[in-house]
């Protein structure tokens, strides 16, 4: 391979907040990932640590439960660091609060309208047309164009499981998803997508925090995850495979800026070789 050449591979970082909140059906998903496991002590990663993309996922603590989960301050400047530059970023559920909060957003503990479980309908706003990964998901839920989203037009159902909600995203933030419960179901921040949904979520995992509440009708929510199981692994991949590509447009987007810089260089060495006498000429 040349000095010119760049890999395009992507690299993604996932944080783990809780041992029972996992990659789980997104453990091949997501590609080459490295999962730091914040709750077994791991640290937070730094920026230029992180690859070329950005998982966090959710967890059992609050957004601001920094005396609980001390990593939490170290998140939050994570992702506020993370949008400006530009790294495609996936906050999901907890990641979602926190990326509100980084955002100078605000998040609700135990909101009043109670605890969201279960498989839930999420319905797509206008703006998520133009969204460079839920674009695809409105789209297959029947969304062509903006009279598609009208009221209750494109929906997708996604697992749910939280008391917490975001009730103001960062102020510049595109509104791109809501549910009857909950009106910040996705948003988008620059480069940042929060989901307040759990994309990633499979029977088991969805069954296990549902036996964890006892405000949740386990029995319900196992019947739901059998009867949707199809239709949530298809979304699932699909949201996976729509940031991928995100992170992948943005690993291409750095290879060329790297080349182009490097293509500099080499013209300002030639044009120095060229304008420097040698040393006959100068004498």
């Amino acid at each position: 391979m040349s000095e010119f050449e760049f890999s395009a591979v992507p690299r993604v970082t996932v944080l783990q907040h809780s041992s029972d909140v996992p990659v789980d059906r997104w453990r091949s998903a997501l590609g080459d990932t490295r999962v730091v496991r914040l709750f077994a002590g791991e640290p937070v990663p730094t920026l230029a640590e992180c690859g070329d993309g950005l998982v966090v996922l959710g967890g059992q603590m609050n957004a601001y439960a920094d005396d609980e989960a001390p990593w939490l301050p170290g998140v939050r400047s994570l992702l506020a660091e993370a949008v400006a530059a530009d790294l495609p970023t996936l906050g999901v559920c907890l990641g979602a609060q926190l990326l509100a909060v980084a955002g100078g957003g605000t998040v609700t503990v135990a909101a009043p309208p109670g605890r969201e479980a279960g498989v839930v309908p999420v319905y797509w706003r206008t703006e998520a047309l133009a969204d460079p990964v839920v674009a695809p998901l409105a789209r297959a839920a029947g969304a062509e164009d903006t009279e598609d989203l009208d009221g209750r037009g494109a929906a997708t159902s996604f697992v749910q499981m939280h008391a917490d909600a975001v009730i103001e995203p960062p102020q510049d933030a595109q509104w791109l998803a809501w549910s009857e419960m909950y009106p910040y179901q996705a948003f988008r921040w620059g480069s940042a997508l929060g989901v307040q949904f759990h994309p990633e979520a499979g029977p088991t995992t969805a069954v296990r925090w549902a036996l964890a509440h006892v405000d949740v009708e386990t029995a319900a929510v196992h019947a739901q995850m059998v009867e949707h199981d199809v239709e949530l692994a298809r979304s699932g991949a699909m949201l996976a495979e729509a940031f991928l590509g995100q992170v992948a447009a943005g690993v291409g987007r750095g290879a060329d800026a790297r080349a182009d810089d490097a293509g500099d260089d080499v013209g300002h060495e030639d044009e120095r070789a060229v304008e420097t006498p040698t040393d006959a000429e100068a004498a």
